[in-house]
């Protein structure tokens, strides 16, 4: 299971893209005071399927109240 921690607050950077690239997830968390990028490791997660690693990040970020999309 993923524990979300240390994301910038959703209040403050609404609007999260994700995406999958090389073994690797990249997030991007945008709002009006700029934007915050994060990077983790699919080896971190016990993944080895890109792109349900990545919709379920979605899934688990909306669910923390972020706006989502797809895409780098």
């Amino acid at each position: 299971m993923l524990r979300l921690a240390g994301l910038p607050a959703a209040d403050r950077y609404p609007e999260a893209t994700v995406w999958a690239q090389e073994g690797m997830l990249y997030m991007r968390f945008c709002g009006l005071e700029g934007e915050e990028r994060m990077r983790l490791p699919l080896g971190y997660l016990g993944e080895e399927d890109e792109e349900a690693a990545e919709l379920r990040l979605l899934a688990r970020l909306q669910q923390a109240g972020y706006r989502v999309r797809r895409g780098p």
